[in-house]
């Protein structure tokens, strides 16, 4: 323990208010910079800290908090640690602090179930967007690690063969999932199909369900993965999101570069 009361809640915390935020990592000034970004937030609000393993797993029992800010180096076994932390307290996300932008361990981390992964040299700014994100149940990677895990799954898909998964959706189904994966809000779906936004989201948990995704960012890479709309009627295109040099991606990677919170974006859009 340090004497800035790491592990303590901070004033002002007030329950269903906030995003409420654990912080761990192993360097004091780290943690104190964070603080005081996080001060200028009306909607996030540090209820613990911790700078060793030990303290992290003893904060994340003990305080109620929606997110951990898990620095990797904690630990020489990040991804386990990880793994065991989701198992140990399951409404907890976690988003990991690595040293530096790293295809392995980030593609490693996203598959064990981290919810956000960022370097250490992330602006405030995105780092803020980054956990009300995450708060509000979307995955978050930067646009390298984007690129990473569409890699990772194409790479899946060309070893994997004819392994098609015998999946079935209703027309309508089909139909919402097509407007996802072209990048479309549940606002547009609705409209597109006629439809309120609340009938949407019940449509999204059904397909997830089916489809054994958890989010948005899991349903397009499935669908990019296993072509899962392949002989599906699919929706007219909407304005498509453009990658970093300008050229329109396929849909369903736009959709997963959407969902997955790129850092250059600011909307803040229903993610059910």
């Amino acid at each position: 323990m340090t004497g800035e009361n790491v592990g303590q809640p901070q004033d002002g915390e007030a329950e269903g208010h906030f995003v409420r935020v654990i912080l761990a990592d192993t360097q004091a000034i780290f943690r104190a910079g964070l603080r005081k970004i996080f001060a200028l937030e009306d909607d996030i609000r540090v209820v613990g800290q911790a700078e060793t393993l030990p303290q992290t797993l003893s904060a994340a029992k003990k305080f109620s908090a929606d997110i951990l800010v898990f620095e990797s180096a904690l630990t020489p076994t990040p991804v386990d640690t990880v793994a065991e932390l989701l198992r140990q307290t399951p409404g907890l996300k976690i988003v990991v602090i690595t040293p530096e932008a790293n295809e392995e361990l980030t593609l490693d981390l996203f598959r064990c179930g981290a919810h956000g992964i960022v370097s250490r040299e992330v602006e405030p700014e995105t780092l803020v967007d980054c956990l009300r994100r995450v708060a509000q149940g979307e995955p978050w990677l930067d646009h390298k690690g984007i690129q990473w895990v569409l890699k990772a799954y194409r790479t899946q898909r060309g070893r994997g063969g004819s392994g098609r998964p015998k999946v079935q959706l209703t027309p309508k189904e089909s139909l919402i999932v097509s407007c996802v994966t072209q990048g479309m809000k549940n606002k547009e779906i609705a409209v597109r199909v006629g439809t309120t936004e609340q009938v949407v989201k019940n449509y999204l948990r059904k397909v997830y369900d089916k489809l054994g995704v958890a989010d948005r960012l899991e349903l397009a890479l499935f669908c990019l993965n296993n072509r899962v709309l392949d002989a599906a009627q699919t929706a007219p295109a909407s304005k498509p999101a453009t990658s970093g040099n300008g050229a329109a991606p396929a849909a369903a990677e736009s959709a997963a570069a959407a969902a997955a919170g790129s850092g250059n974006s600011n909307s803040n859009s229903n993610s059910n």
